[in-house]
């Protein structure tokens, strides 16, 4: 059984989503520690003269150290009707934009707390409409102690998994030899960006999911799988 695991990160692109396909189930790290300046709480989307973040903004000032499951959302700004208005500009042309606006419409009118549950509550949309029914699991139920590579590993064992899915970027960081010795295969995740519809030209990749969904619908799994 192959798992795999990330944070929940805000509008997150295709290849967290190739992740998930390509794995037996899926553990949301909601424990580890946030990282600002990353996917956590941004992510971009297409306009016609390139792309623009989309940044929800949340408190982390005198708290580091909190983890992503921590984080507050700062609310004294109205983000949620700048992130409708640019999604309703910027896709205003998209095929499939009055299929998908509504849900964005209904998240938008609501008030978040936490950051993570915002993200994750999008997520589990786009998996929906992807038709991806990867069991999902989440790291603070799971009564994960250990950290790291070991980390990993713990969430493995629970899981029974035999084989953990990384993105490349651990490379950098996994202490291969500890996999070995605890029998679980490591396979690194080889994502091949798709090209596809977009409503502006010339086509840029690793924008948002939610572009590939509002421009191509139905099809978007499809082509997330390079078919």
């Amino acid at each position: 059984m192959i798992v795999s695991v990330h944070q929940p990160q805000y509008l997150p692109w295709l290849g967290f989503f190739d992740k998930i396909e390509k794995s037996d189930c899926f553990v949301y790290l909601d424990q580890v520690q946030y990282k600002s300046r990353e996917f956590q709480n941004r992510n971009k989307i297409r306009t016609k003269d390139g792309w623009i973040w989309l940044t929800v903004p949340v408190m982390t000032k005198g708290k580091r150290g909190q983890s992503i499951g921590e984080i507050i959302i700062d609310n004294e700004f109205d983000w949620q009707k700048q992130h409708l208005s640019s999604l309703k500009t910027w896709y205003a042309k998209a095929k499939y934009i009055d299929k998908y606006i509504p849900f964005f419409e209904e998240v938008f009118s609501k008030k978040w707390e936490k950051l993570s549950d915002l993200n994750i509550y999008i997520i589990n949309y786009v998996l929906k409409q992807l038709a991806l029914n990867t069991p999902l699991y989440f790291e603070s139920k799971l009564d994960i102690n250990s950290t790291k590579t070991d980390r990993i590993i713990e969430i493995c064992k629970k899981l029974k998994a035999d084989t953990y899915l990384s993105g490349t970027g651990g490379k950098d960081y996994l202490e291969e030899g500890k996999f070995i010795e605890a029998g679980i295969k490591l396979v690194y995740q080889d994502f091949s960006h798709p090209s596809y519809e977009q409503c502006y030209n010339p086509f840029i990749p690793y924008m948002s999911i939610i572009d590939l969904l509002f421009n191509n619908g139905e099809g978007s799994l499809k082509i997330l799988k390079g078919k």
